[in-house]
């Protein structure tokens, strides 16, 4: 009976989320899609039960659709149009999105047909008009969730029709072309980046909305086929040639904002930073100029620094951004050539800024937890970015950098003293883990030759480790095993330890070899931990060296 039934469900839950609209504006009831998280979790379903009988579902959304968005159109001609019978309509229209994009994704689980995909080529369209009818209104009014369920639309419809996965035959263009004169793929992309720059110029102070717009923007940018497409677009072209605060708002500077508010500016310059390396190649003109807007703000920041008063919570946002920009950035930058460029600018340049913002603001988790994860990502080897010529003492340098920076947080995040409980990991615990993630990257990087170090006398390896042992025995045995990033970065740094510096190891007090083995005890035996680091036969063959 599912045949007969199916379509029955999905008219059901349709027909009840769009009547709901009006009940819950009236009478002031709490609005379920407010609930993003829950509202997916039954679209999940429905994507699938959708599907089933799907002439059926499409006609209906046709049919409800076109109902809602002819009276949506009226009400916006009409002067005597109440806000009441506007917000109902928008309603209806944000379900109707959400559920276009719900069986549209659900494509992915069954043998689709031409006939199928035309009917999603109908769907498509209705959204594609609706999103003209309302960006073309946004410099006087938008409505959040409306965004929200566009976004969502969009994202369904990259994963199931952008792409190498899809015939460009499909019945789907087709219908693009005859309806909104989309003849191809590319054009379908300029839609995408079009939407996403015009939700960066309206809705850059409503962080759901920049941020899903952020993702929508990182996920074109990975690794697709049609990328070099994607950089001929002239909008793609703006973004990299202006990207300030005068064009994207939520780049720029507002000294009331909260210095968390700023984390997407990482998933943004991660997708340009894809986008560039497209062309780049070993083009330093061209990194030059699309690193202008953040050498100014290096240089603003450093302005501040050099006077003995400044605007602190304005220089924190500066920085706060900009190590978010470029921590994005180092992240997308994995080809040698590229990545090279983007070292040779920060150092030895700006590189003394960030060891002045980490001994300025070292209490301020803030501030110093993007400046960590920034260095963290720039001592990254991925993709053996980091293979320095043999004669070049590159390594060297940026080892010392690391060095310095772990030592000079850790000795003053230490004076911190007694700190509460439930604020322990913000304030102290995530930056130690940090800087111990840091250090594993830094010694199993394979760029540098430890024993440099003692030949010519330098301590630069010997402080970073001895603060390692002064931060860990800082750190009662229960937190280390209560916070699943901690216990990652402190058992993945100690294993690279065992491996290549058993020397060092050896070498510690009793008491810190007694520690580090009770560590080592309780993370094997603690119940219901993920600790894969822990790996006993590993561990037992390399303690077994001190045995030995």
């Amino acid at each position: 009976m599912l045949e007969t039934y199916t379509p029955e469900v999905t008219k059901a839950y349709i027909t009840s989320r769009l009547e709901s609209v009006h009940i819950i504006l009236r009478d002031g009831l709490e609005d379920p899609l407010e609930d993003t998280g829950l509202v997916q979790q039954q679209l999940d379903q429905l994507s699938t039960i959708g599907r089933c009988e799907y002439e059926k579902t499409c006609a209906l959304l046709v049919q409800l659709f076109d109902q809602s968005a002819q009276s949506y159109q009226e009400l916006l001609q009409s002067a005597s149009a109440s806000p009441m019978d506007l917000a109902v309509q928008e309603g209806r229209l944000t379900w109707l999105v959400y559920i276009i994009g719900a069986v549209i994704g659900g494509r992915v689980s069954f043998a689709s047909t031409d006939e199928q995909d035309a009917m999603d080529g109908e769907l498509v369209c209705r959204v594609l008009q609706l999103m003209n009818l309302t960006d073309s209104r946004l410099a006087q009014a938008g409505n959040e969730k409306l965004e929200l369920a566009m976004l969502s639309f969009f994202e369904q419809f990259r994963k199931i029709y952008i792409g190498d996965q899809v015939q460009k035959s499909s019945k789907l263009y087709r219908r693009l072309s005859e309806v909104l004169g989309l003849n191809d793929e590319t054009m379908v992309l300029s839609v995408f980046i079009g939407k996403i720059i015009t939700n960066l110029k309206y809705w850059g102070r409503c962080e759901p909305i920049t941020s899903k717009t952020l993702q929508l923007l990182n996920d074109l940018s990975i690794g697709y086929p049609f990328l070099g497409r994607l950089v001929k677009l002239s909008a793609v072209q703006f973004m990299l040639n202006n990207h300030t605060s005068e064009h994207f708002s939520f780049l720029g500077i507002n000294n009331q904002s909260n210095l968390t508010d700023m984390r997407c500016r990482t998933t943004f310059y991660t997708a340009l930073g894809r986008l560039l390396m497209v062309d780049l190649g070993e083009d330093e003109d061209q990194y030059e100029q699309f690193m202008l807007p953040l050498t100014a703000a290096f240089e603003a920041v450093a302005q501040m620094f050099s006077t003995n008063s400044f605007n602190e919570q304005e220089a924190k946002r500066t920085l706060v951004g900009l190590v978010r920009d470029l921590r994005g950035i180092a992240f997308a930058f994995n080809a040698k050539s590229s990545f090279m460029m983007l070292f040779e600018w920060i150092y030895p340049s700006y590189m003394p800024i960030l060891q002045r913002a980490i001994e300025l603001w070292y209490h301020d988790p803030a501030c110093t937890t993007p400046v960590l994860k920034l260095m963290a990502e720039l001592v990254h080897n991925r993709s053996q970015r980091l293979q320095f010529d043999v004669s070049s003492p590159n390594g060297i340098l940026l080892f010392r950098e690391t060095s310095k920076m772990i030592t000079t947080y850790g000795n003053r995040i230490l004076t911190l003293g007694e700190v509460p409980k439930d604020q322990v990991y913000a304030l102290k615990l995530k930056g130690i883990s940090i800087c111990f993630s840091m250090l594993k990257a830094a010694l199993s990087g394979s760029y540098v030759n430890f024993g440099v170090f003692r030949l010519y006398g330098d301590d630069a390896l010997d402080n970073a480790l001895q603060t390692f042992i002064k931060l860990l025995l800082s750190i009662p045995h229960s937190d280390l095993l209560d916070y699943p990033k901690l216990s990652q970065s402190y058992y993945s740094l100690l294993e690279v330890l065992t491996q290549d510096h058993m020397n060092f190891i050896a070498s510690l007090e009793p008491h810190v070899i007694m520690y580090i083995l009770s560590s080592i005890s309780e993370g094997l035996t603690a119940l219901g931990k993920s600790l894969n680091s822990l790996n006993s036969w590993g561990w037992g063959c390399r303690w077994g060296e001190i045995g030995g």
